[in-house]
Parts: structure tokens; C-alpha cells; sequence
């Protein structure tokens, strides 16, 4: 059986923007590769540094905070005290936390990315939007963009951490 095209290849998806179908296409290849290495990744490997490095959990955590703080940006609003919490809680350990539902927490915030992009106007794409507490000048386009490219970074991250981690009980 052959492997799927690239998301990118597939074509455009509907209801996004043209100059956003980039974006939409990176977090969706994402959202993809980590389902199909994750697939029964032990939570008992999920806090597992090896080397120093960071831990799956935490680039589970950190793929949705980002998303989810940097979107919140493009929006021109303010981080709130919830997502300061979350922010603070990234690679914290908690053996609470399972694979599947770090997962389900990140497919949940691309989806809400997805839709975001859908109503962003691309009139509005060169607009600038503060960034963090010093409001540090950014564009909707730029946010957008280092929202799908911090994520392919950090799921890169990830599936060699999860390859190392696994090789441990193999």
C-alpha cells in the first residue's frame, strides 16, 4: 500500500484563503504525523528526557499552547489568565496526563486554528498585532506563519524524542 500525498499535494482546502493554505496544510501534516507516530506510544514514556532533551509531553503540551497562544495573538487579543496557567504548566510533570488525551487537546486546537483561518480576511494578513506583554510588533501573516512553522519544528522534536524513547523498551 502506498503512503498518502502530502497534505500540500492534495490540493486546497475548502473555505480557507488562498494565502493561507500553506498554514492550513503545515499544521494539518502535523496533526498527521503525530497521530501516525504517536499510535501506542506509551504513557509511560511521556515524561522521558533523554539526554537532557525535552520530554514528549511536553512538545504535546507546547504544540497546542503555541498554537493556541499565537492564534490568539493574530487575533489582536491578549493572552488570557488561563492560557498564562497552561503556559506555565508546559513540561511540568504530571502523571496524570495521557497520550491520548494530550493528542485529542491538540487536534481540538487545530481544528479551532483551522476555522480561524477560514474567517481570517486576507486584507487583514499585513495588519499589526502585539506580541506578548511588551505588545513586540508582529503581522497577522507573520503570527500565522510562526504558528505552522514553531509546530513543524516541535513535531519534529518530538518524533525523535518518541523513536529514541521507544528504543528503551524494544
Amino acid at each position: 500500500m502506498s503512503k498518502p500525498l502530502e497534505v500540500w499535494l492534495r490540493g486546497p482546502l475548502p473555505d480557507v484563503p488562498p494565502l493561507l493554505q500553506p498554514i492550513a496544510h503545515a499544521l494539518l501534516q502535523a496533526q498527521e504525523e503525530l497521530h501516525e507516530y504517536l499510535n501506542d506510544f506509551p504513557d509511560s514514556l511521556l515524561w522521558q528526557r533523554p539526554a537532557g532533551v525535552a520530554s514528549v509531553a511536553f512538545h504535546l503540551q507546547h504544540l497546542t499552547g503555541v498554537l493556541d497562544r499565537i492564534f490568539t495573538y493574530a487575533r489582536g487579543e491578549s493572552l488570557s489568565e488561563t492560557q498564562m496557567q497552561a503556559l506555565k504548566a508546559e513540561g511540568i510533570e504530571d502523571s496524570e496526563l495521557k497520550v491520548q488525551q494530550l493528542i485529542e487537546a491538540f487536534d481540538q486546537q487545530v481544528e479551532m486554528a483551522i476555522n480561524q483561518l477560514k474567517s481570517t480576511d486576507e486584507a487583514t494578513l499585513t495588519e499589526v498585532r502585539g506580541v506578548g506583554r511588551a505588545k513586540i510588533p508582529s503581522t497577522v501573516i507573520g503570527l500565522l506563519f510562526h504558528a505552522a512553522e514553531h509546530t513543524t519544528r516541535h513535531l519534529g522534536q518530538l518524533l525523535v524524542t518518541s523513536k529514541v524513547v521507544r528504543q528503551t523498551i524494544d
